[in-house]
């Protein structure tokens, strides 16, 4: 499959309503604009590509709406070089969109056939995170500190263990809730033992299964 004029155009469109809806970090939306968002679907599912919502990828998991991706990566607030540990590759887009904005991405998943997809598309685009085959809600501790952890399932609680993998000032954000809603927060390490909670609306994610998740 390509990425066509028509692509392109239905992607501005998308950047469009979802600077409308809120959107305003030019970095974040240039990124989502560049992405072929299309390549990451299959079958009957890749007509609705460019809609904001969000739609299955197989293994019970989904893509996640463009507005959740965009908030997420905003809410990061990253830099160029930054060190940023993903918790769930799924289908590879919000790690395109975090390569985009030029950071050293490493990401998690704990499904293999999810994982094997996203490593062949993410190459084919041109993008070399690296990626693991792991429990995500355990962190990446071989990589570890990381400037920037974002989680991409609904998590019970904050695991202890992502705040501890994070640098001093350091910034985490994650879905917490039940396994149906969740609130997404954003946790800055502020000292050692310290650290700033705050909270950005309601949200809803597959769960965050493994060790530290449900």
């Amino acid at each position: 499959m390509k990425d066509t004029y028509k692509h392109k155009g239905l992607r501005k469109r998308l950047v469009e309503e979802l600077l409308q809806k809120g959107i305003t970090d030019e970095a974040v939306l240039k990124a989502i604009l560049h992405v072929p968002r299309h390549l990451f679907f299959q079958g009957d599912f890749v007509d609705f590509a460019y809609e904001d919502k969000a739609y299955p990828i197989g293994d019970g998991q989904t893509i996640s709406q463009p507005f959740t991706v965009a908030a997420q990566s905003s809410l990061l607030q990253l830099k160029p070089g930054m060190r940023v540990l993903e918790i769930g590759t799924g289908s590879g887009y919000q790690a395109a969109v975090l390569c985009e904005l030029g950071v050293d991405l490493f990401s998690v998943e704990r499904k293999k056939s999810l994982l094997d997809k996203a490593y062949r598309l993410l190459s084919d685009l041109g993008y070399s995170p690296e990626l693991h085959y792991s429990d995500g809600t355990l962190g990446l501790a071989s990589r570890a500190p990381f400037d920037r952890i974002i989680v991409t399932a609904g998590a019970p609680k904050v695991p202890d263990v992502y705040l501890n993998q994070l640098s001093l000032g350091g910034k985490l954000v994650i879905p917490v809730g039940n396994a149906e809603v969740q609130r997404m927060l954003r946790v800055t390490k502020t000292g050692e033992h310290s650290f700033d909670t705050e909270d950005f609306g309601e949200f809803r994610f597959v769960p965050l299964i493994g060790a530290e998740g449900w």
